[in-house]
C-alpha cells in the first residue's frame, strides 16, 4: 500500500480517518458527554418501547439504542422543544396569578357545569410484535379543548356490560375512553384475552398535542388455549 500519497498520513498511523468513522466517534463523545449531566431513569420524556427501542415523548422520535437517544436530546430539534414547553408553562403560571381570589375556583365550576362537546377525532393503526408474533392495535385520539389537569382513561367493558349492542354478543368486547368535556367513546374490538404485560399495554397523554395513545396486544391462539393449563403456560420473562 502506498502510504506516500495519503494526505496528512505518515507511515505507521493507519491513514486519515473516515467520514464514518469520524461521525461514529462523535456519536460516541456525545453519547459519554450526555451521559455525565443526563439519568434516563428521571428522564421524563425516555420511554422504552415493547419492541426495545427508544422514544422521546416530548419530540415522538424512535430512536434504536441510548446512545442515539442521548445524542437527539443535545439536539437542536429537542432543545428548542424544551424551550418551547418552558416558556409555555411559565406563561401559564403568570397567567393565574392575575386572577382574584375565588376567581380561579369559579371558573373551573363553570366548565364543570358544560354539556359534553361531542367525540374526539381518532385514528386506529394496527400493529404486530415482531418478535412475539402478536396482533394488535394502536389508537390515537385528540382532545384539543379537554380540561386542564384531566387525564384520558380507559377501560375494558365485556358484551354482557353494555346495552347498546342488544342483544349482547360474547364474540366482542369495547375499550372506553373518557375525558371531559368529550362523551365517552367505545372501541368494539374482538373477544380476545390482551396481554397486560409491560410494554404490551400502555397508553400516554401528551398535553402539549393533547393527543391520548393506547396499545393494546392480544394474546397468541396459544396463549389464550393453554393459559389455564399447568404445565403447558408459556413462560414469562
Amino acid at each position: 500500500m502506498d502510504y506516500q500519497n495519503r494526505a496528512g498520513s505518515k507511515f505507521g498511523g493507519g491513514g486519515v480517518a473516515s467520514a464514518s468513522a469520524t461521525n461514529a466517534d462523535r456519536r460516541e463523545r456525545l453519547r459519554r458527554l450526555a451521559l455525565e449531566h443526563i439519568d434516563l431513569e428521571k428522564d421524563p420524556y425516555f420511554f422504552k418501547n415493547h419492541l426495545g427501542s427508544f422514544e422521546c415523548r416530548l419530540c415522538l422520535t424512535s430512536h434504536q439504542n441510548d446512545g442515539s437517544y442521548l445524542a437527539h436530546t443535545q439536539g437542536r430539534k429537542h432543545q428548542q422543544n424544551l424551550a418551547r414547553r418552558a416558556a409555555r408553562e411559565q406563561k401559564e403560571g403568570r397567567g393565574d396569578q392575575g386572577l382574584a381570589p375565588g376567581a380561579l375556583a369559579s371558573q373551573v365550576q363553570v366548565k364543570k357545569n358544560l354539556v359534553k362537546i361531542g367525540r374526539p377525532g381518532y385514528k386506529i393503526t394496527k400493529t404486530r410484535d415482531p418478535l412475539t408474533r402478536q396482533n394488535g392495535l394502536l389508537f390515537q385520539l385528540h382532545y384539543p379543548e379537554i380540561t386542564p389537569g384531566v387525564v384520558p382513561k380507559i377501560r375494558f367493558m365485556s358484551a354482557f356490560e353494555q346495552d347498546v349492542d342488544t342483544p349482547p354478543d360474547k364474540n366482542f368486547q369495547y375499550l372506553l375512553v373518557a375525558a371531559e368535556p368529550y362523551e365517552t367513546c367505545g372501541f368494539k374490538l374482538q373477544a380476545r384475552e390482551i396481554d397486560r404485560r409491560e410494554g404490551m399495554l400502555w397508553d400516554w397523554f401528551d398535553e402539549d398535542s393533547k393527543e391520548f395513545w393506547i396499545q393494546l396486544m392480544f394474546k397468541t391462539e396459544r396463549e389464550e388455549r393453554y393459559s389455564g393449563v399447568p404445565g403447558l403456560a408459556p413462560i414469562r420473562k
